[in-house]
C-alpha cells in the first residue's frame, strides 16, 4: 500500500478524472458516502480531499447542489496587435475587450463609476507629473453575455477630459474604447505600454468577478501615450488567470 496519505490520493483519483474526461465540467462528483465506501475512509479525509482540488480551482461547491466539476469558460486571447485594430475606424461598435471575447456590442455591458481624485505618488510618477495632479478615476466591470470577465481602473488627467463627453459616465461604453476617445481629444495614441504580474485576487475581486478559490488573477498596469506624453494610466487592469492566454507575437 502506498505511503502516500489517503487524502491525496483520493484527490489524485479525482484530479485525474478532471483532466482525462471522465468526470467533465458541471458533472456532480461522487457523495461523501459513496467516495467514503469505495475508498474505506473517515468523512474528514474525503473532506481533506474535496478542499484541496477546491483550492486548486478545480471543484466548487453549490449550496444544496453538492460539489461539482468547475466550468471554466473559454479562454480568451490578447494579441499584440490589439490596439493596432482601433486606430482605423470601425466599420462596427466594438472595444478591444468585445474583439478579445468575440462577443458582438449587444452581447457588451460595462458597469461604471466615476471621481475625481488626486494623483498620489505612484500614480504622479506613471503620469510623470506631481501628485496632487487632478485626475478622472473610472472604474468599469466588463462583463460578456452577462458574466463579469474583467475589472479596469483607469486614470485620465482633469484638464484633458474635465467638461468634456469623456467625462460624462452615461457616455459609456464607448466604441472604440479609450483609444477612440482619446483620438477624439486630439491626442491619438502613439505607443501603449503594459506590464503584467501575477497574484491572488482581492476578497472585493473574489466577489465582483465570481471567482473560485485557488484561482489567481493577472493584473496589468497599461500607459498610453501620445508622441511623448502620458494621455491615460490603466493601475490595474484584472482578468481572472483561467480565463486568458495573453498570446504573443514578435517579428525577429
Amino acid at each position: 500500500m502506498s505511503d502516500r496519505p489517503a487524502y491525496l490520493r483520493i484527490a489524485d483519483m479525482l484530479r485525474e478524472g478532471i483532466r482525462d474526461g471522465s468526470l467533465p465540467q458541471g458533472t456532480r462528483l461522487p457523495t461523501m458516502a459513496e467516495l467514503c465506501s469505495s475508498h474505506g475512509v473517515s468523512e474528514i479525509v474525503v473532506r481533506q480531499a474535496v478542499a484541496l482540488l477546491r483550492q486548486e480551482g478545480l471543484v466548487e461547491t453549490r449550496r444544496g447542489g453538492g460539489t461539482v466539476v468547475r466550468v471554466v469558460p473559454p479562454a480568451r486571447r490578447v494579441a499584440m496587435d490589439r490596439y493596432r485594430a482601433f486606430t482605423r475606424p470601425l466599420a462596427v461598435p466594438e472595444t478591444t475587450f468585445t474583439r478579445d471575447q468575440r462577443i458582438s456590442w449587444e452581447e457588451y455591458r460595462l458597469d461604471k463609476e466615476f471621481t475625481r481624485v488626486r494623483a498620489d505618488e505612484e500614480l504622479g510618477a506613471l503620469f510623470e507629473l506631481p501628485p496632487g495632479t487632478e485626475l478622472l478615476r473610472r472604474r468599469f466591470v466588463f462583463h460578456a453575455r452577462g458574466e463579469p470577465q474583467q475589472i479596469s481602473v483607469n486614470f485620465l488627467p482633469w484638464d484633458l477630459v474635465g467638461d468634456t463627453p469623456v467625462s460624462d459616465p452615461e457616455r459609456e461604453p464607448w466604441p472604440g474604447g479609450t483609444l477612440a476617445q482619446l483620438a477624439y481629444l486630439g491626442h491619438p495614441p502613439t505607443r501603449v505600454e503594459e506590464s503584467v504580474r501575477s497574484r491572488m485576487p482581492t476578497p472585493e475581486e473574489v466577489e465582483t468577478l465570481r471567482l473560485t478559490g485557488g484561482v489567481p488573477v493577472l493584473a496589468i498596469t497599461r500607459r498610453m501615450l501620445s508622441r511623448a506624453s502620458v494621455m491615460e494610466v490603466c493601475r490595474d487592469i484584472v482578468l481572472p488567470a483561467d480565463r486568458v492566454v495573453l498570446d504573443y507575437s514578435i517579428d525577429l
